[in-house]
């Protein structure tokens, strides 16, 4: 399949320790960026699931978020933890003796400090097999939308290869005939310019000048990139970066075109290749 850069997926588990939610979402990007945005008690999680998303994952730049609502304890569980408040009392007033104009701990901040209602510690097992657990989730759903983006991306190109395809046909048999309906033309005017050279000469310099003007080269080169993206986007995988070069080539030849056009509707052509060539090449900057 062809994946876009382009993903977003948010599930969430219930544990004994309350909900714990995972979310994903990518943009594109020139290579793997994997940034987290979690708690502390899962920062220690990190590395293996920086490992696993690696392991799925070649570009994009991804962003990765973990959160934890906790469970309501029982009341007859809410027990505060004296000696953390004696310590913090006692921190309170050496605090305030050194600095007077200092503000005095409220009963809020006091209630929320960590560890004030008995034993906080979180079971790190617990976490790890959730937050693991939840990744793997969220990987499944995350790839299933980068795909579905994907595919659509791939009929897109798809369309627009059919486009160009149709205007190189239309063009390319008109060629030898513009070609020779120039050389005339140019024919006449030397002849009427420039009396003193005789006929092998004129026509010399019309056969070279035909060389420089034909671009058949350029529409034969332009159908065989055309031929490599229908390759690329049936084998799949990976093929932003190949898919990226390929639309380099296809602008050189569409603008090689245009600049050795001696007729305007071999013009016409060519920018309207550059504007197809244009819109690959954005939807190409989000396929990884």
């Amino acid at each position: 399949m062809i994946y876009s850069m382009t993903g977003y997926a948010s599930v969430s588990r219930e544990s004994p320790l309350g909900t714990v939610s995972l979310e994903l979402r990518s943009v594109n990007h020139r290579y793997l960026d994997v940034q987290f945005r979690v708690p502390e008690e899962f920062r220690a999680f990190e590395p293996p699931m920086r490992e696993a998303l690696a392991a799925k994952l070649t570009r994009g730049k991804l962003e990765c978020r973990i959160g934890l609502t906790r469970a309501p304890a029982a009341p007859s569980l809410l027990e505060l933890n004296e000696p953390l408040l004696d310590k913090l009392v006692e921190l309170n007033h050496r605090v305030k003796a050194r600095m007077p104009a200092a503000s005095n701990l409220g009963v809020s901040d006091v209630l929320k400090w960590p560890g004030m209602f008995g034993a906080e510690t979180l079971p790190v097992e617990e976490l790890r097999e959730a937050s693991m657990a939840l990744l793997a989730q969220a990987m499944e759903e995350f790839t299933a939308t980068r795909g579905r983006e994907g595919e659509k991306l791939k009929e897109m190109l798809l369309e627009r290869v059919t486009s160009m395809e149709a205007l190189a046909r239309n063009i390319a048999p008109k060629i030898p005939q513009l070609v020779a309906a120039h050389q005339e033309k140019l024919t006449q005017r030397l002849k009427e310019v420039v009396a003193s050279l005789d006929e092998e000469r004129i026509r010399q310099e019309v056969a070279l000048f035909a060389t420089r003007i034909d671009v058949d080269e350029e529409l034969t080169r332009l159908n065989t990139h055309l031929a490599e993206v229908r390759r690329i986007l049936a084998k799949g995988g990976n093929v932003g970066k190949r898919l990226d070069f390929v639309m380099q080539e296809l602008n050189r030849e569409a603008n090689t075109l245009g600049s050795k056009s001696v007729d305007v509707e071999v013009s016409q052509t060519s920018m309207e290749l550059k504007v197809l060539i244009e819109q690959m090449r954005e939807q190409v900057q989000n396929i990884e």
